[in-house]
Protein backbone atom coordinates (compact mmCIF):
# COMPACT_ATOMS: atom_id res chain seq x y z
CA UNK A 1 0.00 0.00 0.00
CA UNK A 2 1.76 3.60 -1.08
CA UNK A 3 2.15 6.24 1.83
CA UNK A 4 -0.78 8.30 0.47
CA UNK A 5 -3.25 5.16 0.96
CA UNK A 6 -2.35 4.27 4.35
CA UNK A 7 -2.40 8.07 5.08
CA UNK A 8 -5.91 8.18 3.80
CA UNK A 9 -7.01 4.94 5.81
CA UNK A 10 -5.47 6.45 8.41
CA UNK A 11 -7.89 9.38 8.22
CA UNK A 12 -10.79 7.33 7.25
CA UNK A 13 -10.22 5.12 10.96
CA UNK A 14 -10.14 8.29 12.60
CA UNK A 15 -14.13 9.52 11.10
CA UNK A 16 -17.00 8.57 12.65
CA UNK A 17 -18.82 7.44 9.76
CA UNK A 18 -22.61 8.03 9.51
CA UNK A 19 -25.04 5.45 10.31
CA UNK A 20 -28.20 4.72 8.62
CA UNK A 21 -31.52 6.01 9.86
CA UNK A 22 -32.28 3.58 12.41
CA UNK A 23 -35.39 4.54 13.07
CA UNK A 24 -36.79 2.77 9.89
CA UNK A 25 -38.13 -0.52 10.05
CA UNK A 26 -35.65 -3.49 8.41
CA UNK A 27 -37.60 -4.93 5.48
CA UNK A 28 -39.74 -8.11 6.16
CA UNK A 29 -37.55 -11.66 5.63
CA UNK A 30 -37.87 -12.70 2.16
CA UNK A 31 -37.19 -15.68 0.03
CA UNK A 32 -34.86 -14.53 -1.56
CA UNK A 33 -31.21 -12.96 -1.74
CA UNK A 34 -31.10 -9.58 -1.89
CA UNK A 35 -28.24 -8.34 -4.05
CA UNK A 36 -27.64 -4.68 -4.51
CA UNK A 37 -25.65 -3.70 -8.45
CA UNK A 38 -24.79 -0.70 -8.20
CA UNK A 39 -22.77 -0.08 -5.50
CA UNK A 40 -20.22 2.35 -5.41
CA UNK A 41 -16.78 3.46 -3.96
CA UNK A 42 -13.97 5.09 -4.15
CA UNK A 43 -10.68 5.39 -1.86
CA UNK A 44 -9.86 8.79 -0.48
CA UNK A 45 -6.42 8.97 -1.84
CA UNK A 46 -9.10 9.34 -5.27
CA UNK A 47 -10.59 12.28 -3.99
CA UNK A 48 -7.44 13.94 -3.36
CA UNK A 49 -6.10 13.09 -6.89
CA UNK A 50 -9.09 14.93 -7.82
CA UNK A 51 -8.70 18.01 -5.43
CA UNK A 52 -5.04 18.12 -6.89
CA UNK A 53 -6.19 18.30 -10.63
CA UNK A 54 -8.85 20.86 -10.42
CA UNK A 55 -5.97 23.02 -7.88
CA UNK A 56 -3.62 22.83 -11.19
CA UNK A 57 -6.53 23.66 -13.47
CA UNK A 58 -9.76 24.74 -12.22
CA UNK A 59 -11.60 25.52 -15.49
CA UNK A 60 -10.19 22.38 -17.36
CA UNK A 61 -12.70 19.82 -16.01
CA UNK A 62 -15.46 21.53 -15.27
CA UNK A 63 -17.86 18.38 -14.73
CA UNK A 64 -15.65 16.83 -11.99
CA UNK A 65 -15.82 20.42 -10.43
CA UNK A 66 -19.15 19.89 -10.55
CA UNK A 67 -18.97 16.12 -9.40
CA UNK A 68 -16.52 16.64 -6.57
CA UNK A 69 -14.98 20.36 -6.24
CA UNK A 70 -14.89 21.55 -2.70
CA UNK A 71 -18.87 21.03 -1.64
CA UNK A 72 -18.59 17.27 -2.72
CA UNK A 73 -15.18 16.49 -0.77
CA UNK A 74 -15.74 18.84 2.41
CA UNK A 75 -18.00 18.70 5.57
CA UNK A 76 -17.17 22.26 6.29
CA UNK A 77 -15.78 20.93 9.15
CA UNK A 78 -12.46 22.09 8.77
CA UNK A 79 -9.75 21.63 5.73
CA UNK A 80 -8.83 17.81 5.07
CA UNK A 81 -12.05 16.66 6.34
CA UNK A 82 -13.95 14.22 4.22
CA UNK A 83 -17.30 14.63 3.19
CA UNK A 84 -20.54 12.40 4.51
CA UNK A 85 -20.62 11.27 0.93
CA UNK A 86 -17.18 10.45 0.66
CA UNK A 87 -16.30 8.86 3.93
CA UNK A 88 -19.54 6.47 2.47
CA UNK A 89 -17.89 6.22 -0.84
CA UNK A 90 -14.18 5.26 1.15
CA UNK A 91 -15.90 2.41 3.41
CA UNK A 92 -16.10 -0.91 2.41
CA UNK A 93 -16.08 -2.48 5.97
CA UNK A 94 -17.98 -2.09 8.80
CA UNK A 95 -20.09 1.36 8.20
CA UNK A 96 -21.28 0.05 4.56
CA UNK A 97 -22.31 -3.48 5.93
CA UNK A 98 -24.38 -2.14 8.62
CA UNK A 99 -25.90 -0.15 5.89
CA UNK A 100 -26.53 -2.80 4.07
CA UNK A 101 -27.82 -4.80 7.10
CA UNK A 102 -30.66 -2.11 7.81
CA UNK A 103 -31.56 -1.86 4.68
CA UNK A 104 -31.98 -5.30 4.35
CA UNK A 105 -28.91 -5.76 1.18
CA UNK A 106 -27.05 -9.30 1.49
CA UNK A 107 -24.47 -8.56 -0.99
CA UNK A 108 -23.20 -5.51 -2.52
CA UNK A 109 -21.79 -5.49 -5.93
CA UNK A 110 -19.17 -2.67 -5.70
CA UNK A 111 -17.22 -0.63 -8.09
CA UNK A 112 -15.39 2.94 -8.47
CA UNK A 113 -17.51 5.84 -8.52
CA UNK A 114 -17.32 7.98 -11.18
CA UNK A 115 -15.47 9.37 -13.74
CA UNK A 116 -12.94 6.95 -11.73
CA UNK A 117 -9.84 6.95 -13.15
CA UNK A 118 -10.93 8.30 -16.65
CA UNK A 119 -9.93 11.91 -15.75
CA UNK A 120 -6.03 11.68 -15.79
CA UNK A 121 -3.55 10.73 -18.29
CA UNK A 122 -3.13 7.07 -19.08
CA UNK A 123 -0.24 6.69 -17.10
CA UNK A 124 -1.73 7.42 -13.50
CA UNK A 125 -4.93 6.18 -14.91
CA UNK A 126 -3.55 2.66 -15.17
CA UNK A 127 -1.64 3.17 -11.59
CA UNK A 128 -4.85 3.66 -10.08
CA UNK A 129 -7.33 1.01 -11.69
CA UNK A 130 -4.71 -1.25 -10.46
CA UNK A 131 -4.31 0.45 -7.21
CA UNK A 132 -7.68 0.20 -6.73
CA UNK A 133 -8.17 -3.04 -7.98
CA UNK A 134 -6.10 -4.37 -5.41
CA UNK A 135 -7.77 -2.52 -2.84
CA UNK A 136 -11.10 -3.93 -3.77
CA UNK A 137 -10.16 -7.26 -4.09
CA UNK A 138 -9.04 -6.88 -0.44
CA UNK A 139 -11.88 -5.87 0.89
CA UNK A 140 -13.76 -8.63 -0.73
CA UNK A 141 -11.41 -10.89 0.81
CA UNK A 142 -12.32 -9.77 4.08
CA UNK A 143 -16.05 -9.99 3.76
CA UNK A 144 -16.63 -12.32 0.80
CA UNK A 145 -20.19 -13.12 1.80
CA UNK A 146 -21.07 -9.43 1.73
CA UNK A 147 -19.04 -7.59 -1.37
CA UNK A 148 -18.31 -8.81 -5.18
CA UNK A 149 -16.60 -6.09 -7.47
CA UNK A 150 -15.92 -4.95 -10.77
CA UNK A 151 -12.15 -4.05 -11.88
CA UNK A 152 -11.39 -0.53 -12.99
CA UNK A 153 -9.93 0.08 -16.33
CA UNK A 154 -8.32 3.08 -17.80
CA UNK A 155 -9.99 3.82 -21.69
CA UNK A 156 -7.12 5.82 -22.43
CA UNK A 157 -4.97 2.89 -23.10
CA UNK A 158 -7.38 0.19 -24.22
CA UNK A 159 -4.30 -2.68 -24.43
CA UNK A 160 -3.72 -1.75 -21.00
CA UNK A 161 -7.15 -1.78 -19.58
CA UNK A 162 -7.80 -5.18 -21.55
CA UNK A 163 -4.94 -6.50 -19.65
CA UNK A 164 -6.27 -5.00 -16.40
CA UNK A 165 -10.00 -6.70 -16.71
CA UNK A 166 -7.92 -9.89 -17.54
CA UNK A 167 -5.57 -9.65 -14.22
CA UNK A 168 -8.46 -8.71 -12.23
CA UNK A 169 -10.80 -10.87 -13.14
CA UNK A 170 -8.88 -14.16 -12.97
CA UNK A 171 -6.18 -13.41 -10.48
CA UNK A 172 -8.12 -10.88 -7.93
CA UNK A 173 -11.13 -12.41 -8.77
CA UNK A 174 -13.32 -9.73 -9.75
CA UNK A 175 -16.30 -10.11 -11.90
CA UNK A 176 -16.20 -7.61 -15.06
CA UNK A 177 -15.26 -3.83 -15.71
CA UNK A 178 -16.84 -0.52 -15.08
CA UNK A 179 -16.39 2.34 -17.55
CA UNK A 180 -17.78 5.78 -16.03
CA UNK A 181 -19.28 6.53 -19.59
CA UNK A 182 -17.36 8.86 -21.73
CA UNK A 183 -13.27 9.40 -21.40
CA UNK A 184 -12.58 13.13 -21.52
CA UNK A 185 -15.52 13.28 -24.48
CA UNK A 186 -14.98 10.13 -26.20
CA UNK A 187 -16.95 6.59 -26.30
CA UNK A 188 -16.50 3.14 -26.64
CA UNK A 189 -18.39 2.84 -30.18
CA UNK A 190 -15.06 4.42 -31.38
CA UNK A 191 -13.16 0.84 -32.49
CA UNK A 192 -9.79 2.04 -30.99
CA UNK A 193 -11.75 1.23 -27.92
CA UNK A 194 -12.60 -2.90 -28.98
CA UNK A 195 -9.64 -4.19 -27.44
CA UNK A 196 -11.64 -3.74 -24.28
CA UNK A 197 -14.80 -5.44 -25.54
CA UNK A 198 -12.74 -8.33 -27.34
CA UNK A 199 -11.36 -8.87 -23.58
CA UNK A 200 -14.45 -8.86 -22.30
CA UNK A 201 -16.10 -11.13 -24.32
CA UNK A 202 -13.29 -13.79 -24.41
CA UNK A 203 -13.43 -13.56 -20.46
CA UNK A 204 -17.06 -14.12 -20.59
CA UNK A 205 -17.71 -11.24 -18.07
CA UNK A 206 -20.00 -7.73 -17.99
CA UNK A 207 -18.51 -4.26 -18.66
CA UNK A 208 -20.94 -2.06 -16.76
CA UNK A 209 -21.37 1.32 -18.23
CA UNK A 210 -22.14 3.97 -15.49
CA UNK A 211 -22.93 7.70 -15.54
CA UNK A 212 -20.70 10.67 -15.10
CA UNK A 213 -21.86 14.39 -16.35
CA UNK A 214 -22.51 14.88 -20.86
CA UNK A 215 -18.77 15.56 -22.44
CA UNK A 216 -17.53 18.78 -22.41
CA UNK A 217 -19.10 18.99 -26.03
CA UNK A 218 -22.47 18.67 -24.64
CA UNK A 219 -21.80 19.94 -20.62
CA UNK A 220 -22.61 23.82 -20.64
CA UNK A 221 -26.71 23.56 -21.57
CA UNK A 222 -26.77 21.09 -18.36
CA UNK A 223 -24.75 22.72 -16.43
CA UNK A 224 -26.41 26.27 -16.57
CA UNK A 225 -29.77 24.47 -15.38
CA UNK A 226 -28.27 22.03 -12.82
CA UNK A 227 -29.37 18.74 -14.56
CA UNK A 228 -25.96 17.83 -15.40
CA UNK A 229 -26.27 14.56 -12.88
CA UNK A 230 -28.64 12.48 -11.83
CA UNK A 231 -31.60 15.02 -12.53
CA UNK A 232 -31.35 14.22 -16.30
CA UNK A 233 -27.71 14.61 -17.27
CA UNK A 234 -26.79 11.21 -15.98
CA UNK A 235 -29.36 9.05 -18.13
CA UNK A 236 -29.13 11.40 -21.15
CA UNK A 237 -25.36 10.46 -20.90
CA UNK A 238 -25.55 6.75 -20.69
CA UNK A 239 -28.60 6.59 -22.89
CA UNK A 240 -26.40 8.05 -25.86
CA UNK A 241 -23.42 5.85 -25.06
CA UNK A 242 -25.35 2.66 -25.30
CA UNK A 243 -27.52 3.64 -28.70
CA UNK A 244 -24.35 4.56 -29.69
CA UNK A 245 -22.78 1.04 -29.16
CA UNK A 246 -25.87 -0.18 -30.92
CA UNK A 247 -25.26 1.64 -33.61
CA UNK A 248 -21.82 1.80 -34.51
CA UNK A 249 -22.34 -2.15 -34.78
CA UNK A 250 -20.55 -3.33 -31.24
CA UNK A 251 -22.72 -6.19 -30.72
CA UNK A 252 -22.23 -7.47 -34.67
CA UNK A 253 -18.56 -7.82 -33.87
CA UNK A 254 -18.97 -8.98 -30.79
CA UNK A 255 -22.38 -10.98 -30.62
CA UNK A 256 -21.80 -12.31 -26.91
CA UNK A 257 -20.25 -9.33 -25.51
CA UNK A 258 -22.40 -8.57 -22.21
CA UNK A 259 -23.21 -4.67 -21.20
CA UNK A 260 -24.84 -3.30 -18.09
CA UNK A 261 -26.50 0.03 -17.46
CA UNK A 262 -28.37 1.24 -14.50
CA UNK A 263 -31.15 3.45 -13.42
CA UNK A 264 -34.20 1.52 -15.41
CA UNK A 265 -32.08 1.50 -18.45
CA UNK A 266 -31.62 5.40 -18.80
CA UNK A 267 -34.82 5.36 -20.42
CA UNK A 268 -34.62 3.46 -23.32
CA UNK A 269 -37.17 0.82 -22.84
CA UNK A 270 -39.82 3.40 -22.54
CA UNK A 271 -38.63 4.74 -26.24
CA UNK A 272 -37.34 1.35 -28.08
CA UNK A 273 -40.21 1.44 -30.89
CA UNK A 274 -39.62 4.91 -31.55
CA UNK A 275 -35.38 3.83 -32.08
CA UNK A 276 -36.31 0.77 -34.01
CA UNK A 277 -38.71 2.81 -36.22
CA UNK A 278 -35.74 5.43 -37.15
CA UNK A 279 -32.94 3.04 -37.22
CA UNK A 280 -34.56 1.86 -40.39
CA UNK A 281 -35.05 5.09 -41.73
CA UNK A 282 -30.93 6.41 -40.85
CA UNK A 283 -28.67 7.79 -43.09
CA UNK A 284 -27.13 5.60 -45.61
CA UNK A 285 -23.89 6.38 -45.06
CA UNK A 286 -24.13 4.53 -41.16
CA UNK A 287 -23.43 1.11 -40.48
CA UNK A 288 -26.25 -1.37 -41.68
CA UNK A 289 -27.40 -3.63 -38.46
CA UNK A 290 -28.09 -7.37 -38.66
CA UNK A 291 -31.07 -6.58 -35.85
CA UNK A 292 -33.17 -4.41 -34.37
CA UNK A 293 -32.05 -2.08 -31.40
CA UNK A 294 -34.79 -3.57 -29.37
CA UNK A 295 -33.00 -6.97 -30.55
CA UNK A 296 -29.73 -5.95 -29.35
CA UNK A 297 -30.99 -4.62 -26.09
CA UNK A 298 -32.64 -8.10 -25.49
CA UNK A 299 -29.45 -10.11 -26.10
CA UNK A 300 -26.75 -8.17 -25.17
CA UNK A 301 -28.09 -5.12 -22.30
CA UNK A 302 -28.67 -6.00 -19.37
CA UNK A 303 -30.68 -3.07 -16.89
CA UNK A 304 -30.35 -2.76 -12.94
CA UNK A 305 -33.23 -0.23 -11.08
CA UNK A 306 -30.80 1.77 -9.19
CA UNK A 307 -32.16 4.50 -7.77
CA UNK A 308 -35.65 3.79 -9.43
CA UNK A 309 -37.68 1.72 -6.92
CA UNK A 310 -40.93 2.71 -8.93
CA UNK A 311 -42.85 -0.38 -10.14
CA UNK A 312 -44.24 1.31 -13.25
CA UNK A 313 -41.10 1.53 -14.35
CA UNK A 314 -39.57 -1.93 -13.36
CA UNK A 315 -42.70 -3.57 -14.84
CA UNK A 316 -42.70 -1.74 -18.09
CA UNK A 317 -39.00 -2.80 -18.33
CA UNK A 318 -39.60 -6.51 -17.20
CA UNK A 319 -42.24 -6.76 -20.30
CA UNK A 320 -40.24 -4.74 -23.38
CA UNK A 321 -36.78 -6.42 -21.96
CA UNK A 322 -37.98 -9.58 -20.77
CA UNK A 323 -37.87 -10.88 -16.58
CA UNK A 324 -34.28 -12.51 -16.80
CA UNK A 325 -32.66 -8.78 -18.21
CA UNK A 326 -33.83 -6.76 -15.31
CA UNK A 327 -31.33 -6.41 -11.99
CA UNK A 328 -32.37 -4.83 -8.36
CA UNK A 329 -29.87 -2.07 -7.29
CA UNK A 330 -30.04 0.79 -4.75
CA UNK A 331 -27.64 2.96 -6.35
CA UNK A 332 -25.66 3.57 -3.08
CA UNK A 333 -24.10 5.36 -1.29
CA UNK A 334 -25.88 8.02 -3.18
CA UNK A 335 -29.75 7.07 -3.07
CA UNK A 336 -29.18 5.32 0.36
CA UNK A 337 -32.86 5.42 1.60
CA UNK A 338 -33.72 1.94 3.36
CA UNK A 339 -37.65 2.02 2.81
CA UNK A 340 -36.30 1.85 -1.52
CA UNK A 341 -35.83 -2.00 -0.94
CA UNK A 342 -39.32 -2.11 0.82
CA UNK A 343 -40.87 -0.30 -2.24
CA UNK A 344 -39.44 -2.54 -4.51
CA UNK A 345 -40.21 -5.95 -2.27
CA UNK A 346 -43.88 -4.66 -2.44
CA UNK A 347 -43.97 -4.71 -6.82
CA UNK A 348 -47.25 -6.77 -7.52
CA UNK A 349 -44.83 -9.62 -9.84
CA UNK A 350 -44.56 -13.48 -9.03
CA UNK A 351 -42.56 -15.50 -6.67
CA UNK A 352 -40.06 -16.35 -9.40
CA UNK A 353 -39.73 -13.44 -11.02
CA UNK A 354 -39.19 -11.30 -8.19
CA UNK A 355 -36.43 -13.61 -7.18
CA UNK A 356 -34.66 -13.15 -10.83
CA UNK A 357 -34.76 -9.19 -9.70
CA UNK A 358 -33.52 -9.90 -6.48
CA UNK A 359 -31.02 -12.65 -7.03
CA UNK A 360 -30.96 -15.13 -9.86
CA UNK A 361 -30.12 -12.42 -12.82
CA UNK A 362 -27.53 -10.91 -11.02
CA UNK A 363 -26.05 -14.07 -10.00
CA UNK A 364 -26.31 -15.33 -13.72
CA UNK A 365 -24.81 -11.86 -15.08
CA UNK A 366 -21.45 -11.40 -12.64
CA UNK A 367 -21.02 -15.23 -12.12
CA UNK A 368 -21.69 -14.88 -8.56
Amino acid sequence: MSTGTTAAASELAQIKMPVANTEAAKPRKVPYKRIETEGAWGPLEMFEMYTKLLDKNPFAHPGLASMWGSAGQRSGEGEGTASPIVRRLADMGAGRISDMDASGVDLALTFLTAPGVQVFDAPTANSLASSTNDQLAEAIRKHPTRFAGLAAIAPQDPKAAAKEMERATKTLGLKGAVVNSHTEGEYLDDPKFWDIFEAAEALNVPIYIHPREPGPQMLQPYLRRGMERALWGFNVEVSLHTLALITAGVFDRFPNLKIVIGHGGEGIPYMLYRIDYWETRKKPFMPKLKMLPSDYMRRNIYITTSGLPWGPAIQFAQSVLGVDRVMYAMDYPYEFVIEEVTMTDDIPMSDMDKKKLFQTNAENVFSL
